[in-house]
Formats: C-alpha cells, structure tokens, sequence
C-alpha cells in the first residue's frame, strides 16, 4: 500500500480516522485468505489515486483486529463501510465492479 491516502486502521486509530471531518473515510474490513477482498484491494487503490485530497481508505483485517469487527458488524467481507465525520453513512457488501464503489464515493464527497 505505497499510496498515502490508504492507512492500516487497528484499535488504536480506527476512532482518529473515521472521524476526519476534511475527508470522506472508506474503510475496507477484509482477511488475507479471502478471495473477493484480495479482488477488491486494486479498486480501492485506484480510487485512493483519484481522490487524494478528498477520500482515505482504511483496511481493517478482521483477523488482526477482531474486536473492531465485532463492533461494526461485519457478518462477512470483504464490507466496505464509508464514514462522514465519525458516521456511517453507506455500506457495500462482497465484491463489486468500480463503477459501485466510486458511485458510492461520489454521493458523499
């Protein structure tokens, strides 16, 4: 992840980061053994580059941090949550095309 607008997100920063009121937060909850979430991490890379000022992204591996996926609820993964000042404001299930993960982002930027 060499793109600086994609940041690991653990117990410690995942409040810091989802609150960001300058910027939209999507945070991607995913495992390394699961296909679909490996599928989506390109997509999530090109649209870290075409927002650099106006989105972060954040992983979450839910093995590494189980407690914070039992706190928003992930029932499977890869789930993509996106934040507006500390708020969930859409949600995106399994694996999807581009088109709906950047239609998704255009609604709240």
């Amino acid at each position: 992840m060499a793109n600086s607008n994609i940041v690991t997100l653990d117990k410690n920063n995942f409040g810091a980061v989802t609150s960001t009121r300058d910027k939209t937060v999507l945070v991607d909850f995913w495992a390394q053994w699961c296909g679909p979430c490996r599928a989506v991490t390109p997509v999530l890379e090109r649209l870290a580059g075409e927002y650099p000022d106006s989105l972060i992204i954040g992983k979450v591996n839910i093995d590494e941090q189980q407690d914070l996926a039992v706190r928003n609820d992930i029932m499977s993964i890869p789930t993509i949550k996106i934040y507006k000042n500390g708020a969930v404001v859409d949600e995106l299930i399994g694996a999807r095309p581009y088109q709906d993960f950047k239609a998704a982002v255009d609604r709240h930027i």
